[in-house]
């Protein structure tokens, strides 16, 4: 049984539409709450909020359909993508709780590596996973619901990019290329087990770095692609970010899927709510969909001053972490693309 074949579409590429989550926020009165650091007004990668000076809590849950085959791979897939909001945030995951809904007709075994795999993984980001709830559901879901520490004064806001701040990448992009191309049969298993490996890395070494050189503004690169990403700090920063499409790293096999034609099914929707606020200077259509890619489990979209980006360059390769300059951040508003 191929958990994939029971999911209309998998990952990140599942999530809401963009634009209608927006119009559909509008509706929401801020909660008004002092200690309430992060939460709708506006919307980051997790809620925040604050205990005393020392101390606040990141509250956050993913969840999503099966963007593989392997039970384990699915289960740490899942796990990575929703602790890895925490560590966008700047904080510590504590606790998680499962959120799993699946079929009965699904094997048990398969089920117990799924939450066996996610375990592991939640051991591995220095918390603990202590619980969850479970409902039948014909198309399998899993993810997890978690709860992280952070410093007040250390959270990392998608809103504080600033003009003269460079951008940078902390992995690859093109997962919903490679996942949608071998679902296809127009990707061998090479390209699915790099985008696998990338998706399995926490961003917990990529934030461990990262906190000695206090970034302006920080998220992490999922469902919405590159560009709406990019698109959701630059209005909220009120800046424009400049993107070099030379620079965007691209797990191998992602461009020529691209090239090929291949698209996943959350590409309309990331050119619907990002497209409008994009000025694409006549990039190359391989890159412009790279760009729109919804990732799973992606990396952090970095700001930080510029002055500071040979050092956190330095910082990544002693610890042999992957890092890549793809922008910068200038006065004006939107996102250009080079």
């Amino acid at each position: 049984m191929k958990l994939t074949d029971l999911a209309s579409c998998g990952g990140c590429a599942a999530k809401y539409s963009a634009a209608r989550l927006e119009e559909l926020l509008q509706g929401f009165v801020p909660v008004d709450s002092e200690d309430l650091l992060v939460g709708l007004a506006p919307a980051d990668d997790a809620a925040v909020y604050r205990l005393d000076d020392d101390r606040a809590i990141i509250f956050t849950l993913d969840f999503f359909p099966p963007v593989v085959d392997d039970p384990a791979d699915y289960g740490a897939i899942a796990a990575t993508n929703a602790l890895n909001d925490v560590f966008a945030m700047g904080g510590t995951p504590l606790l998680a709780l499962s959120i799993a809904a699946f079929p009965e007709s699904l094997p048990t075994e398969m089920l117990a590596a799924i939450f066996s795999a996610a375990d592991e993984q939640v051991r591995a980001a220095g918390a603990l996973l202590a619980g969850g709830h479970t409902i039948r559901d014909e198309e399998p879901k899993y993810g997890l619901a978690v709860v992280g520490t952070v410093r007040p004064d250390g959270i990392w806001p998608k809103n504080g990019a600033r003009p003269g701040d460079s951008i940078f990448l902390t992995k690859p992009l093109g997962t919903g290329l490679i996942l949608t191309g071998f679902k296809q049969g127009a990707a061998g298993t090479q390209p699915l087990e790099r985008a696998v490996r990338w998706m399995r890395t926490l961003n917990m070494g990529s934030a461990s770095v990262l906190r000695s050189i206090e970034p302006s503004a920080v998220t992490d690169v999922t469902g919405f692609g590159l560009f709406g990403h990019a698109h959701e700090v630059a209005e909220r920063s009120g800046v424009r970010i400049r993107l070099e499409s030379e620079r965007f790293p691209a797990i191998d096999g992602a461009l020529d899927l691209a090239r090929n034609g291949v698209r996943t099914s959350g590409d309309p929707r990331n050119r619907e709510f990002a497209g409008p606020h994009l000025d694409l200077n006549g990039a190359p259509e391989t890159l412009v969909a790279l760009g729109f890619d919804p990732q799973t489990a992606g990396g952090l979209l970095i700001s930080v001053p510029s002055e500071r980006g040979a050092v956190l360059e330095a910082e990544f390769q002693a610890k042999k972490l992957f890092l890549r300059r793809v922008g910068r951040v200038e006065e004006g508003a939107g996102v250009v693309v080079e």
